[in-house]
């Protein structure tokens, strides 16, 4: 059975020290942010895990829920509410036992063969992208664009959030074509105000999406 996924700003963290980071996350908290994923591959086994730890007290403080990427061992040493897994790493149904049924699973995917092979595995949400150009996602080619998107949105039935080169000006055009949120990294955590970007996203992703829903 699906589990819910109450938020649609999903926000990725990429890098920085642990005193910067720490500041990032609790600003982007206070303006609303309620789901974050814990994205640091630069860092060792144990130096990831002190960090997730560190994380972890803040998001539980907030309410907001904290995945891991890709490390399911970390995830389940500092009790995460899910992992997020790569296209390349290994399958949702392979990792629901280490897990828990309690726990979401998230799936980065960049081409429709890969959103429906991540829902027939078991996530229980996907991101997809780069929808635009964006420097953090140059290493998957050539921007995938809104078509690609509505492609997926309308192929497979798990919550799509769409990731690459979002801002505050297109979110209208990508809720349009079914996403259910977005994903970001530098919108938020780049911003010279973290806290009012992430209200102002948060703002604007609720109107958009009251306004797709109503007759």
């Amino acid at each position: 059975m699906a589990k819910t996924v109450d938020f649609n700003l999903y926000a990725i963290t990429d890098g920085g020290n642990d005193k910067d980071l720490i500041n990032k996350v609790k600003a982007s908290l206070d303006g609303g942010l309620r789901a974050i994923q814990l994205r640091e591959k630069g860092l060792g086994g144990a130096d990831l895990l002190t960090l997730a730890e560190k994380v972890s007290r803040i998001t539980k403080d907030y309410k907001a829920k904290l995945f891991i990427n890709d490390r399911a061992d970390v995830a389940r040493l500092i009790d995460a509410d899910g992992l997020h897994l790569t296209s390349s790493s290994f399958k949702p149904s392979d990792a629901r036992p280490l897990m828990g049924d309690d726990k979401l699973i998230a799936v980065s995917t960049h081409s429709l063969s890969d959103a429906m092979q991540a829902e027939t595995d078991g996530a229980d949400f996907i991101t997809f992208g780069p929808i635009y150009e964006t420097p953090s996602k140059m290493k998957y080619g050539a921007p995938l664009g809104l078509r690609a998107l509505k492609e997926v949105t309308e192929a497979i039935k798990i919550p799509v959030f769409a990731l690459g080169g979002i801002k505050e000006e297109n979110i209208s055009e990508v809720i349009d074509t079914g996403a259910y949120g977005i994903a970001m990294i530098s919108t938020i955590f780049s911003s010279d105000n973290i806290k009012d970007a992430t209200t102002n996203l948060i703002t604007e992703l609720r109107e958009r999406i009251i306004e797709d829903d109503t007759p």
